[in-house]
């Protein structure tokens, strides 16, 4: 159930990649299986942030185990890495859903 949107206006060579390192972190950083954790990726978005060097917004979205100032660090920190974003171009949103917001499987987990 957690879920990461990452838009970048950097290109990403090895998509599949990328998104296979965010799932496994994330899972790791909230405690759930990956088996439930969904990644999105839009690269080469048109983005501007001060000036019209690369940068990347993050939303990460869970029913409850965010801890946003314990995650704020490895997730920019990875993002750095793998796509070249500096640390001070990324934005980061957490929101924390209720489980009667969030559908699988044709239900909601409330």
């Amino acid at each position: 159930m957690p879920f990461i949107n990452i838009s970048t206006s950097a290109e990403v060579h090895d998509k599949k990649k990328l998104l296979r390192e965010i799932t496994s972190l994330i899972s790791s950083l909230t405690n759930k299986s990956k088996k439930f954790v969904m990644a999105k990726l839009d690269d080469g978005s048109q983005m501007y942030f001060e000036n019209e060097n690369n940068c990347c917004f993050l939303e990460i979205k869970s029913i409850g185990s965010l801890n946003p100032s314990n995650m704020a660090k490895p997730i920019c920190e990875f993002i750095h890495e793998k796509i070249g974003i500096p640390l001070d171009k990324i934005y980061i949103r957490f929101e924390d859903v209720p489980a009667s917001m969030w559908g699988w499987n044709g239900k909601t987990f409330e």
